[in-house]
């Protein structure tokens, strides 16, 4: 039986459609990614399957992508319990790391050079590993004073140029200071405000899959 041209045009338009996705979720599949961070994404306060990387897992497995999340936040983390742990918290065979610590340095008013340190140590040993990163900045909370605050919050654009990493400016966007998202203490978000930082730095992890799936 012969195809209508229109009906053949349509069946080729349905098919160049989907084809990207498809690729992406098959290049996808086997692939590794791991957010390492504090109780931002430990899950803190949240249901079962709430948390930051679990939404994540979700949303990315509804726009086809077979890559697997592991969920390496633990509450309380600074930047050196980060750098502790990190060896045996992320392994090896992972194919990106979502970075977000150095939230409680600020709040502790660690040294700027000690959260810069470690941090530093973090992205070059990830690196050492063929391991894409994704740094999720932090800002200093504005109690801590302007001095402090400028060199805290240049830390994470400064270590994104000098390594030549994905930087997500501020992980807590649009959900800071909303107190429909945030939990009761004013700081962690809730389930919504998960979903909104979900929805946001979405595009920032798409755009690093494309390069990591697209390597097969």
């Amino acid at each position: 039986m012969k195809i209508k041209p229109l009906v053949h045009y349509s069946l080729f338009i349905l098919v160049m459609f989907f084809l990207p996705l498809d690729a992406a979720n098959a290049a996808c599949e086997g692939k590794r990614m791991v957010v390492f961070g504090d109780s931002l994404v430990a899950g803190f306060g949240l249901p079962p399957g709430q948390a930051f990387p679990e939404q994540l897992a979700t949303k990315l497995k509804e726009k086809g992508y077979g890559i697997e999340v592991v969920n390496a936040g633990v509450s309380g983390d600074t930047t050196s319990a980060g750098l502790s742990r990190l060896e045996w918290s992320v392994g090896d065979n992972v194919d990106l790391v979502v970075l977000e610590l150095g939230g409680n340095d600020a709040l502790r008013g660690i040294p700027i050079e000690v959260t810069r340190d470690n941090l530093d140590e973090m992205i070059s040993k990830l690196k050492a590993k063929d391991t894409e990163v994704i740094l999720a900045g932090m800002l200093a909370p504005p109690n801590m004073g302007k001095q402090y605050g400028d060199a805290f919050n240049a830390i994470y654009p400064e270590l994104a140029e000098k390594h030549d990493i994905t930087l997500y400016p501020f992980f807590l966007d649009g959900v800071v200071a909303e107190p429909s998202l945030n939990l009761d203490d004013g700081f962690h978000p809730n389930s919504e405000g998960i979903g909104v930082i979900v929805e946001r730095i979405m595009p920032v992890i798409e755009g690093v899959l494309e390069g990591i799936c697209g390597e097969g």
